[in-house]
């Protein structure tokens, strides 16, 4: 059975672990097969568990020790559920807990990009993307409109650190992911040649006067297509979209110029990832 410890105080040794932690912290505090990242929310926990995540421990509010997160202390028997008040919590944690429950959870080794791609028909790339809430809706949206795989440059914003988790409602754990290589210099040059090399024709999801519509039936022909999102600001770098058998765009109306990057994602989602 699980032990439940009350939080005294912010010096205990456990909860120390959410205590003001920044999730690039979480990140770089060891390697990352060793590291630590944080899940929230019940659904969220039970999806990392259901994938094999091994959890370190858990902090709740009380009400939902004998609520809607006991299914997952009944899962995890040997490992400690600290607990407090709301306002404790909110002082240890820095952020208001909304959907009430944290676990911490061991990193796991991500697999090789040929590995991810093995059998992937359609996979997406995320370009630099460092706003956590727009890769969470990417996985979310990939998990959703059978995207098969997504590779994130060195560059990107972390698929797990906490606010992507949450906002991917879990999906960062349904979707085979892996970054495209350790440094940022590897991209795009290497990583490109890499997907290439695997057989896929690359997508550059970008707004110029050379590209064609996303609806353009030379894409949906396509065996292999790996559809390449850029940062929320400049888009892709030139280079990548030099680098790219297509450059795509999606039509638009009313002098709108460009889409929020979650946004296009789930239209280039379910436009070329049609069978």
């Amino acid at each position: 059975m699980s032990q439940i410890i009350e939080i005294m105080d912010f010096t205990q040794k456990g909860p120390d672990v959410y205590s003001g932690l920044t999730d690039s912290r979480l990140r770089n505090r060891s390697e990352p097969d060793t590291g630590i990242f944080i899940a929230e929310s019940p659904k969220v926990i039970g999806r990392a568990l259901d994938y094999g995540c091994k959890p370190v421990s858990f902090l709740m509010g009380r009400k939902h020790i004998d609520g809607d997160a006991c299914t997952l202390i009944a899962r995890c028997p040997d490992v400690p559920v600290y607990t407090a008040d709301s306002r404790l919590l909110e002082q240890l944690t820095g952020f208001n807990l909304t959907r009430g429950v944290l676990c911490a959870m061991r990193r796991f080794a991500l697999p090789s990009v040929q590995d991810v791609c093995a059998a992937a028909r359609r996979i997406a790339v995320l370009e630099d993307i460092t706003e956590s809430t727009n890769v969470g809706t990417i996985f979310r949206s990939a998990a959703a409109l059978g995207i098969d795989a997504v590779l994130v440059t060195p560059a990107c914003c972390d698929p797990l650190c906490r606010r992507s988790v949450r906002v991917s409602m879990g999906n960062v754990f349904n979707v085979p992911w892996t970054r495209t290589g350790s440094s940022p210099d590897e991209w795009p040059g290497q990583g490109m040649n890499l997907i290439k090399s695997l057989g896929f024709k690359t997508v550059a999801m970008a707004l110029r006067d050379d590209s064609i519509r996303i609806d353009d039936a030379r894409l949906t022909a396509e065996k292999k297509l790996a559809i390449i999102l850029g940062t929320e600001g400049d888009g892709l770098q030139p280079e990548t979209i030099a680098g790219c058998d297509y450059t795509v765009r999606i039509p638009m109306s009313h002098h709108v110029d460009s889409l929020n990057v979650g946004s296009a994602a789930a239209i280039a989602f379910w436009q070329l990832g049609k069978k």
